[in-house]
């Protein structure tokens, strides 16, 4: 997994993560959907850059 593409991956997850605390804090439900959204796009980047890296193997 290439450094960048995994920084990127963990980004989305933990912005994701903020956007959905700070929903549910502000009783915000686009917001805390959207922040679900963020984490589920930065694991799929993960999983796409995992099986990148077993084909390399």
């Amino acid at each position: 997994m290439g450094l960048d593409d995994k920084f990127d991956a963990k980004t989305d997850q933990l912005k994701g993560e903020a956007k959905e605390g700070i929903g549910r804090a502000t009783d915000d439900e686009g917001l805390e959907a959207e922040g679900r959204g963020d984490q589920a796009k930065g694991h799929i980047k993960e999983a796409v850059e995992k099986v990148k890296d077993a084909f390399k193997s």
